[in-house]
């Protein structure tokens, strides 16, 4: 395995991280076959495990957390907080309140005295970025985490936690985990330049773009269902316009994979990590055969007429789907913010 520097920590991972959000009621409700997964996972050499107290309300953690028993000092593990974890209004955000309190629950239901990288889920644009930088700092200084990062932050914000930081005396964010794949290039204009800038490691999520590049789509048609597509229309429903220019693309880059040699899930994680300023791909298996199929994608390396020929069918810094980026600001999803 070739291990990866995180950001400029000195933590070497895996350029394969396991992400457990189909651990639980989300996805593989088989607690037994799920801890299988996981250390077959560890098994293959993957020392990275992502998780979050949203996916399945803290389930994934705890299934972790078993999985994790007898090898957690071999293992760096991740995991998120942001998302709503019960009914209170308070009970989820980014307030010094809510981080001082899940940090807790996190722990407990990992099972772990200690978290390597936490990372907030989302911008949270009613907390001052320093209120909680302050929280984040306080539970580093005080043992409970090792460093945290952001999710799905946009480049301004990047920043601006960045200069909040030096200026306020904080621990800084060291990792950022963006949506990135072969159909969801949008951060090449912005982040990655950024990330690379600021030294943080990058963490793409979904690389195999909720499935679409998972091969499941051919030439020879079929219909494709998905639990997503009543869920997340205007992402998955294939009755959207930008969807099937995705179905489309995704097709494009199955001939490309079969003409190289490899499989098109292979040639998806293959173009993540190639990426310089990328760390890692976080994979987010839910069977057995899942993870046996993106296990060899780190292993891939492309070469320059392969990328060449990935810019013509989606170019740099395009997402095929607007509706992919991952977050929209308040702005332009709150029609009041806008009104004069």
């Amino acid at each position: 395995m070739d291990y990866r520097v995180l950001g400029r920590t000195g933590v070497r991972v895996s350029p394969l991280c396991l992400g457990a959000m189909m651990f639980g009621t989300w996805g593989n409700q088989d607690h037994d076959d799920s801890i299988k997964i996981i250390r077959r996972a560890l098994d293959a050499g993957v020392n990275f495990v992502d998780t979050a107290d949203a996916y399945s309300a803290g389930e994934s953690e705890e299934i972790v957390g078993k999985a994790l028993a007898g090898r957690r000092d071999d293992v760096v593990l991740a995991t998120k907080l942001y998302m709503p974890m019960g009914p209170g209004p308070n009970r989820r955000g980014l307030s010094r309140r809510w981080i001082v309190t899940e940090v807790e629950n996190s722990l407990r239901r990992l099972g772990t005295d200690w978290i390597d990288l936490y990372q907030v889920h989302r911008p949270d644009p009613s907390t001052d970025i320093d209120e909680t930088l302050g929280a984040l700092t306080d539970l580093v200084r005080a043992g409970k985490i090792r460093y945290f990062g952001s999710s799905t932050f946009p480049a301004h914000e990047v920043v601006e936690a960045q200069w909040v930081a030096e200026r306020r005396n904080r621990e800084r964010f060291v990792t950022e985990q963006p949506p990135y794949s072969l159909l969801v290039r949008g951060i090449e204009a912005d982040l990655l330049p950024v990330a690379q800038k600021y030294g943080l490691g990058v963490l793409p999520w979904s690389p195999l773009a909720g499935g679409f590049l998972s091969g499941r789509h051919t030439r020879d048609g079929g219909e494709v269902t998905s639990t997503r597509m009543s869920r997340v229309p205007n992402r998955f429903d294939l009755s959207v316009p930008a969807n099937q220019r995705k179905v489309e693309a995704a097709i494009a880059f199955a001939d490309l994979a079969a003409e190289v040699g490899v499989t098109l899930i292979e040639l998806a994680l293959a173009f993540v990590l190639s990426h310089p300023a990328v760390t890692s791909a976080i994979i987010g298996p839910r069977t057995m055969e899942h993870l046996e199929s993106q296990l060899t994608g780190g292993a891939v390396t492309l070469d320059e007429a392969t990328l060449d020929r990935i810019d013509e069918i989606v170019p740099p810094g395009v997402n095929v789907n607007p509706e992919d980026a991952g977050y929209v600001p308040p702005s332009l999803a709150q029609p009041a913010l806008r009104r004069r």
